[in-house]
């Protein structure tokens, strides 16, 4: 819980200045991990910063109480300094990247006091860049950390947003950018391969840290209590989706798949919990349909209260993507212990994060009646379910412990440390090349990149 508290007494450890587009209340994305990686970076002794948006996803709107053109809070010990940026309703082409832009310059024109490391998160990417150059220019050799949630020039690719010259030109910022940083920390081994194949970078800057579970143990409940607070059907099976309703998450076969299931009456009821760019899209598509229905983004509380009250979690994914991002809705879904399933490449990472947990089964991206057919072959085997659902959580506990993340963090914070020279003013030459970064990236295109 996010509420302000007398900060506690310094310590000897470093100081951390992490900035991020997203950071909670916002309940999806990449927040709860940003939020987490401040709050456990603190409890390590660290100091913390935050430089963050006001909080506006995955509704592309400000929260109620916020949208100040700056405020600061101290949360737990932790200076949170939010900044009003572009936020568009539609957040597509040039509007999704005026948006990113408007934020790297509120970043770039802002206090930020010192700090001995820098963490930064894509996304922003193009936010990123303008961080990037103004620590270029700088007197002082801050290390900084590139920390990649998702791939832009890869996503780019596989959701058909941006081609030709907008393509090359996104691929040699993002490659740019990751070169720039003392080291890059990525959230799968996919994209670490990728990075270092695809991109360029150096392998020994880059390090693989997996996002966690965030959901506190004692979140889950009885699944007919779970129905019965929600008020959601407790007579037939109910497939819950949650997270963001975006481009990547291709959730018109979600909707197909009702649709089949109201043709054939099948025993099954869909849920959608969430918000995003498409969902009026989603809803005009969905007229009609008595099997589905759209659930506003919940609150802290309510939503480990949604993935207990499901028979079967839903992960949906456009046909061609495979490796652009882990969907983050994935750790929560571990947790929770129901049977997953999976919409999505076969080949993607997605596929191979279902299958390296035993936690469910997937089926090609696109075809709904292959969606729905998994879903009643769950609900038909108990005993599957239940295999699939202590298999997520095994899996959870083993790989996605948030324990050992924070500790994994806070170790490659000390190595940058160590490995960063001495204070230094950066040449002309590559402030140059910075500054030819920052404008090529406020070139306009099609750019759309939707949190998992």
């Amino acid at each position: 819980m996010w509420t302000s508290r007398p900060r506690p007494p310094m310590t000897l450890r470093p100081d951390i200045a992490i900035f991020s587009v997203n950071f909670p209340p916002e309940p999806t994305g990449i927040a709860p991990y940003t939020g987490a990686l401040t709050a456990g970076l603190r409890r390590l002794g660290f100091g913390v910063t935050a430089h963050v948006a006001q909080p506006h996803y995955p509704q592309w709107a400000h929260y109620k109480g916020y949208g100040q053109w700056k405020l600061t809070q101290n949360v737990d010990g932790i200076t949170v300094h939010r900044h009003r940026h572009y936020v568009p309703h539609s957040p597509h082409g040039i509007r999704r990247l005026l948006s990113e832009l408007s934020f790297g310059v509120r970043l770039m024109l802002s206090k930020w006091g010192p700090a001995h490391v820098v963490v930064v998160v894509s996304p922003a990417l193009f936010a990123s860049v303008l961080v990037g150059l103004r620590m270029r220019v700088s007197r002082k050799r801050t290390p900084f950390i590139f920390w990649v949630q998702d791939l832009y020039a890869l996503g780019m690719a596989e959701t058909r947003q941006g081609v030709g010259l907008a393509a090359k030109i996104t691929r040699w910022v993002e490659a740019r950018t990751l070169k720039s940083a003392d080291c890059v920390a990525v959230i799968h081994p996919r994209f670490q391969r990728y990075a270092v194949n695809e991109l360029g970078v150096d392998p020994a800057k880059v390090v693989v840290v997996r996002n966690w579970a965030h959901l506190p143990a004692s979140a889950l409940v009885d699944a007919a209590v779970a129905k019965e607070v929600l008020g959601w059907p407790g007579e037939v099976m109910l497939a819950v989706h949650t997270g963001n309703l975006g481009v990547k998450q291709g959730l018109e076969n979600v909707i197909d798949a009702a649709r089949l299931a109201d043709e054939l009456h099948a025993p099954v009821h869909f849920i959608l919990v969430g918000d995003g760019c498409e969902r009026d899209k989603l809803l005009a598509r969905a007229q009609g349909i008595s099997r589905l229905t759209f659930v506003d983004p919940l609150s802290e509380a309510e939503y480990p209260r949604a993935l207990c009250a499901a028979d079967v979690l839903l992960v949906n994914e456009m046909p061609g993507v495979t490796e652009m991002a882990v969907p983050s809705k994935l750790t929560s879904y571990f947790h929770a212990g129901r049977p997953i399933v999976a919409a999505t490449d076969l080949g993607g990472v997605t596929a191979e994060e279902i299958a390296t947990s035993g936690a469910g089964t997937v089926v090609p991206a696109g075809d709904p009646r292959a969606l729905l057919d998994a879903i009643l072959d769950i609900g038909a085997d108990a005993e599957a379910a239940a295999h699939f659902g202590a298999s997520g959580q095994l899996y959870r506990q083993a790989v996605l412990s948030e324990r050992a993340a924070i500790g994994r963090w806070a170790t490659l914070i000390e190595d940058v440390l160590a490995r960063t020279p001495s204070p230094v003013r950066r040449s002309p030459r590559a402030v140059g090349a910075m500054v030819l970064g920052g404008l090529v990236a406020a070139s306009p295109f099609d750019q759309h990149h939707p949190a998992p």
